[in-house]
């Protein structure tokens, strides 16, 4: 099978499948949703497709891509953004928080100082007594408390989300130089829970962030 035989096939089967629901990045077990991030990944997918055919001059149905991709932008921004949060929030139909939706302007779907984006930046990078997902520079995924992903208990905050939030206020920071200072503050304070190889874990314990070393914490049960 040729390149562009994949190419098509592939982006033919995001046509035909982007507006089903599913348990999303953090597949969750709390059943199946639009979440946002699920289609902004289809976005992200559809787009550099789109341009890869063009620049191989690939066979290609652009006219039903081109479409399809609008649509699903024009879905995010209608059902994937809360009037009330004054964000982007983790499902359609729901108002919780989640810091997948950092990774927007990394993925190109938004610019990083749009001022949607901007504002679903400042409602993430708050505590979580503010309603935010930031805990001592340290982010959650999103609040496991609502129990929407099926499961008991509480976990720490996610590494990874953690660096996506510097990410995020890094690309802010080329318009706002208060946002760049705070990223390289936090990112300073992230290569302090890495161990002695260099290496972090999934996730960082309360424990952990208080002594500000390296643990693996595990999901623990009320």
């Amino acid at each position: 099978m040729t390149s562009g035989s994949v190419l098509r096939r592939g982006l033919d089967w995001l046509c035909d499948n982007w507006q089903q629901p599913d348990e999303g990045i953090w597949e969750v077990r709390g059943g199946r949703r639009h979440f946002v991030y699920s289609e902004t990944d289809v976005l992200g997918g559809d787009g550099p497709g789109i341009r890869l055919a063009d620049k191989r001059s690939f066979p290609a149905d652009r006219d039903r891509w081109q479409r399809v991709r609008d649509q699903i932008y024009e879905d995010i921004m209608s059902k994937g953004w809360s009037q009330k949060r004054q964000a982007f929030v983790q499902h359609y139909d729901g108002d919780s928080l989640d810091a997948s939706n950092l990774l927007m302007p990394m993925v190109f779907f938004m610019a990083p100082n749009d001022p949607r984006m901007l504002s679903t930046l400042h409602a993430i990078n708050r505590s979580p007594k503010e309603g935010g997902l930031v805990s001592d520079g340290l982010v959650y995924r999103y609040d496991s408390g609502t129990g929407a992903d099926g499961l008991t208990g509480g976990e720490g905050t996610f590494t990874m989300c953690s660096f996506w939030l510097v990410e995020a206020l890094t690309r802010a920071g080329h318009v706002d130089r208060a946002k760049l200072t705070e990223a390289r503050l936090l990112f300073e304070r992230m290569l302090g829970h890495a161990n002695h190889l260099g290496l972090y874990a999934e996730e960082i314990g309360e424990a952990a962030k208080r002594s500000g070393t390296f643990r693996r914490p595990s999901r623990i049960s009320p």
